[in-house]
């Protein structure tokens, strides 16, 4: 009986289909010693024989009866040659790259901060990844499927990727104010993770990418408050001052907190105790208050111009001799060295 020849080759037109299995049992044919393998760019293509793998093909051109009958006659231990077709599973892999695979946290991962204790992240990106081992793959996932897609996957990658993420992000230690920071370095943490869970797939992540690291929004104010003091001057008079204006503008803002200090019984006296309070919170602080005020232990060298303590006869600076304050001996007023009548009270100064 003559032997058809089958040339086997796979056009994939499709963006998501990893593994495709030849349908040989639609051409009523098995393949024979004139068969022909045609592999092309960005795929490979998988033997298998009553469960065993019998070889994989790269790209290019094959004559079966020179380049696979003798690996499967090995494993069937046939004494007859190659005349009689041969019934063998052929699947063909797709290795090109499967990019911009989306990623999230569903539920916020927990971490803590040592400003802000526990709180939780939120994060979300993109992946890339390709089968790089064609054999470990075939074994580990997808089995004796006749097609395999990204969507039977992806779920699982990305439930791999997030629990690697979770592990590195406690680990780092970082605070929640350096996150945005370190974005990169974290990039390259998960990859290097991730990495060794995928080869055991037969797997390879080619691109990781962390688009945003966001916290809850009470943790965001927060920040926000702390910028803006550092910005204000961050000091206990400052804080207590922001606090006290925020105080009154909600007060302010809510009418029902007067009537709920008049149903208190608190009425004039609670209002007049908040304004006491803001009164005494918009006061200058004491060094404010005592840096504000001349030095009164000083007097200024009528010569030079420069400082000096009071009751100096001489100036260090100069050394012009210093006038010498006097009193009125009528009202007891400070009177000027060379005065000859008293400011106060008019008396002649002898």
């Amino acid at each position: 009986m003559a032997l058809f020849r089958l040339n086997l080759v796979w056009n994939d037109d499709s963006k998501n289909t990893i593994v495709y299995k030849y349908p040989l049992k639609n051409y009523g044919r098995e393949i024979n010693n004139k068969s022909t393998l045609t592999v092309k760019e960005s795929q490979c293509a998988i033997f298998v024989h009553k469960g065993q793998i019998a070889d994989v093909f790269g790209p290019g051109l094959y004559d079966l009866g020179t380049d696979i009958f003798p690996i499967l006659s090995k494993l069937a231990g046939w004494k007859y040659g190659f005349q009689t077709p041969i019934t063998c599973d052929v699947y063909y892999v797709n290795t090109k790259q499967f990019t911009n695979i989306q990623w999230g946290t569903r539920n916020p991962i927990m971490m803590s901060d040592s400003r802000f204790g526990m709180i939780r992240v939120r994060a979300f990106g993109s992946f890339s990844y390709k089968v790089d081992d064609p054999a470990v793959f075939l074994k580990e996932l997808f089995g004796t499927n006749s097609t395999f897609v990204t969507q039977d996957i992806n779920d699982y990658l990305k439930s791999m990727l997030l629990s690697c993420f979770a592990d590195s992000l406690g680990e780092s230690k970082v605070s929640a104010l350096d996150l945005a920071a370190n974005t990169l370095e974290f990039n390259e943490i998960v990859k290097n993770t991730v990495q060794e869970k995928f080869k055991e797939l037969g797997l390879k992540l080619v691109n990781l990418f962390i688009e945003n690291m966001s916290l809850p929004e009470e943790v965001t104010k927060a920040m926000d408050e702390r910028t803006k003091l550092g910005i204000l001057g961050d000091s206990t008079d400052t804080l207590m001052k922001v606090s006290a204006a925020e105080a009154l503008k909600n007060a302010a803002a809510n009418p029902g907190v007067g009537g709920a200090f008049m149903a208190a019984g608190a009425g004039v006296g609670a209002g007049a105790g908040l304004g006491a309070i803001m009164a005494d919170a918009m006061k200058p602080s004491k060094q404010e208050t005592a840096s504000a005020q001349p030095a009164a232990n000083v007097v200024v060298c009528a010569s030079c111009g420069r400082t000096i303590p009071a009751g100096s006869k001489f100036c260090p600076e100069c050394g012009k001799a210093v006038a010498q304050s006097k009193f009125c001996p009528e009202c007891g007023a400070k009177v000027s060295a060379g005065a000859k009548f008293c400011p106060e009270c008019g008396k002649k100064l002898g």
